[in-house]
Formats: structure tokens, sequence, C-alpha cells
């Protein structure tokens, strides 16, 4: 699975890039492509491959990490697919979607296109506690202590960071950790996927 795509902004279109990578083209369904300028080089696209019977592989791409990751929360949303959540990152500023999402502001969240009213109340049903105040944190967060997060594989550590941004405590990124670490996951995404599996369950 990949996890990020470095390279040339080959192509801009209406609602995807073209990363070209060792001379192979990536097509990459992004929020906003017209934030990614033709011909810029070493580019970097954190990216969410998903796969479905009907489509085959598509990837979806992100300007940052903290944008991947709420991605993948608003698509664990009931109800919630890669269309609508693309059209709220596009459209929307992070820490005011989030502050929308904490203070149950059905008015902001039915804004977005193919959001109504049932939606938006299952988006703030699940999440309202997952999410920082501050929408898009830094990922140099201060950690609890974990003496075996010194063998963590820099996909492990990317994954731990990226769940402390979603509001997640130290202690229960740490408690997850050990589990994390039993798993055979191979990049950042796996082990965001199980790490958010891990913490939601009762």
């Amino acid at each position: 699975m990949y996890e990020f795509l470095t390279g040339t902004i080959a192509a801009v279109h209406t609602d995807y890039i073209v990363v070209a990578v060792q001379g192979i083209g990536y097509k990459v369904i992004v929020p906003n492509p017209y934030r990614f300028a033709v011909g810029a080089k070493d580019v970097t696209v954190y990216v969410d491959q998903i796969i479905r019977d009907n489509i085959g592989i598509t990837l979806y791409g992100f300007a940052d990490l903290d944008e991947k990751v709420m991605f993948q929360h608003l698509i664990s949303v009931t109800g919630i697919g890669p269309k609508s959540a693309l059209a709220i990152l596009a459209t929307g500023d992070a820490a005011a979607l989030v502050q929308a999402i904490q203070e149950n502001d059905l008015k902001y969240l039915t804004k977005f296109p193919g959001i109504g009213k049932k939606s938006a109340q299952q988006i703030i049903l699940q999440l309202a506690d997952r999410l920082t105040p501050t929408g898009k944190p830094a990922l140099t967060v201060k950690t609890v202590a974990d003496p075996a997060a010194v063998n963590d594989s820099p996909a492990l550590r990317d994954a731990l960071a990226a769940l402390r941004t979603l509001g997640y405590s130290d202690k229960d990124v740490v408690r997850i950790a050990k589990a994390l670490r039993q798993e055979e996951a191979h990049s950042t995404d796996d082990y965001i996927r199980l790490g958010l599996k891990l913490l939601t369950q009762p």
C-alpha cells in the first residue's frame, strides 16, 4: 500500500492531479487540485488507497498528513464516502470544521455538498470526541514515555503521532501501541486503521 508519493506535478485537472514518479504518472484524486502547481518538483502527496470491486484501485491524495488523517476519520463515519469527505475538505477550513463538530453546528456542516442533516448529525456523533479543538495540531506532540517506542518503525511512529493529532490521549495511544507492534502492518495507513479500530472498541 502506498503511503505517499514524491515527484513532479505533471497535470492538474478539475478533480485530480497526476504525479510523475520515476517515469510513471499516478492519477490522484484530491480535495482541491488547484493547490498544486503544474511542473512543481519534489512535491510530496500523502495518499490513501481504496480498493473497490466495481472500480478497482483509487488513490486519494492530500497536501499533508493531518488532512489525510481527517479524510480517514470522515470516511469512517456511517454514510460518508470518499466523495463527501473530499467535498468537506475542499471547501472547509480544518479548524472551523473541528469547531463545528464539537459545537454541534449542523448549519455549518450541512453547507457541504452531499451532507444533509442526518449525515451531519452522524459526523458529530462519531467524531466529536476524537478531534482536537485546534483542527490541525503539529505532529510533534509531547508524549507519555514509552520505552518500547525506541524500536518502532517510522511507519508506526507516524501513525501513533497521527492518532495523537486526532485528540486521543497519550495514555490511550501508548496502551494500543503494544498491540500494534504485534501486527504485520507495513505502512502508516495500515497502522492508523488498526489503531482507530482498537481505540473505538468498547
